[in-house]
């Protein structure tokens, strides 16, 4: 696919959330839709927190350009071609983002939330998009699913989801780390050739960008549940579309590791509140964003860290292809991730006591 045809839709994307987030921040004042301060965040002053709608509209818009383009224009077919996977992620995205929606305005308890939530993975499973094997990524050969492929593409969709929506605990975090992957995902789409997973991502990509300019530090919106849940579904979506179509490229260690931090971090809180005997869905300040600050780092510090971790896992899930290394530097790849990873997560106490909350899991702010 064409440079310029991604860079087009990245600009509509990026275009449209940067005209549609600075409305949708005006009218949330004016109802009142704001997150307030509370003692597990950092902001001082209410925020809206309907961010998540610019970022979905910008979205949305690239995919009608993209959709009107293939109809009438001639541009060549990718979303129509989709084999109704991409009608399928339409629907997902529709449903988890209006999940998330009702979240920010109401609340959600949360069994009926995760409810939505696999209600969401539902229609691009229908529709074709599954996990129907693992390849090896040190070598030739993939296993495949059988049925189970339906359960664990369900996962896969919910767990890119939610690691987003609990990364989401300062300016700019969710939707920097989301941009970074998306521009990894993008590359490996590129390269393999995989149209669909190119142009989602792209169209990520600058809907993040457009958002980060209210919401760097200090931000003015925050994304809230809709924003955070949808760009890790679409994320999900994407790796599904793209990175593991090819069985003899890529496995499940390329898109963990773009995701990386996200992965690490809510691991590290599952881990830490079990063996502090607490529940898992106990909120507590142990999040790496928490540790970063409570070292001293001020807000920007501590999330251009995480985007540097961020950037450096996702330059190693990149490099996880054959094409592109050979067998022992893809091993070396990934003991030098993992002695990374191992660093930061001793050096901030990631497994250790935290302060524990009983409001809800860390959000933006």
């Amino acid at each position: 696919m064409a440079l310029t045809h991604l860079l087009l839709l990245l600009g509509v994307a990026l275009g449209v959330t940067l005209v549609v987030t600075p409305i949708v921040r005006r009218r949330s004042v004016a109802a009142e839709l704001v997150d307030e301060p509370a003692a597990r965040k950092v902001h001082t002053t209410a925020v809206p927190r309907l961010g998540g709608v610019g970022i979905v509209a910008g979205f949305a818009a690239a995919f009608a350009v993209e959709l009107a383009g293939e109809a009438w224009l001639g541009w060549p077919h990718v979303l129509l071609l989709g084999d109704g996977q991409v009608l399928g992620v339409g629907l997902g995205l529709a449903v988890i983002f209006a999940v998330g929606l009702i979240d920010d305005l109401r609340g959600m308890r949360a069994g009926v939330k995760f409810a939505g939530q696999l209600l969401a993975t539902a229609f691009p499973i229908a529709l074709g998009l599954r996990i129907e094997f693992f390849g090896n990524p040190f070598g030739e050969g993939v296993l495949h699913l059988g049925w189970w492929s339906y359960p664990l593409t369900a996962l896969w969709l919910v767990g890119f989801a939610n690691v987003f929506n609990l990364i989401d605990g300062l300016d700019g975090l969710a939707a920097g780390v989301a941009g970074i992957a998306a521009a990894s995902f993008l590359a490996l789409a590129i390269d393999m050739n995989q149209a669909i997973a190119a142009v989602l991502a792209a169209m990520l990509i600058g809907s993040c960008i457009g958002f980060l300019r209210y919401n760097f530090n200090p931000a003015s919106i925050y994304m809230g549940d809709s924003g955070a849940l949808s760009i890790g579904f679409v994320l999900g979506c994407v790796s599904l579309t793209g990175v593991m179509k090819s069985a003899a490229a890529i496995s499940l260690i390329a898109p963990l590791l773009i995701i990386g931090v996200p992965v690490f971090d809510t691991g590290s809180a599952i881990i830490r509140r079990w063996r502090h005997g607490r529940p898992i869905h106990e909120a507590d300040n142990g999040h790496i964003h928490h540790r970063l600050l409570h070292r001293g780092f001020n807000q920007r510090q501590t999330v251009l860290i995480i985007y540097g971790w961020s950037a450096s896992l996702a330059v190693g899930g990149y490099a996880m292809r054959p094409e592109v290394l050979p067998l022992y530097a893809r091993l070396a790849i990934l003991a030098l991730m993992a002695v990374l990873s191992g660093y930061m997560a001793h050096w901030l106490g990631l497994f250790g006591q935290a302060r524990a909350h009983g409001d809800g899991e860390s959000k933006q702010g």
